[in-house]
């Protein structure tokens, strides 16, 4: 499973907000809704998250393995 936790503490430490995502760099409201819900994204919106905060995919996603 792939969470996004990590993505709202990079924001929060560059300073960047939600609403500055949308409008400034057109991340739509609705990719930030599956990211807050852990749901699927497409690489594109990772690579642009990536991009605007200066930061490695490791600082946005981490993979937590299901355990049986």
């Amino acid at each position: 499973m792939i969470v996004y936790t990590n993505l709202w503490e990079t924001l929060k430490k560059r300073g960047i907000s939600q609403y500055k995502l949308i409008n400034t760099y057109g991340i739509s409201t609705g990719q930030l809704d599956r990211l807050r819900k852990n749901e699927s994204v497409s690489t594109n919106t990772l690579d642009k998250l990536c991009n605007v905060l200066d930061c490695g995919l490791y600082d946005i996603a981490e993979y937590i393995k299901d355990t049986p």
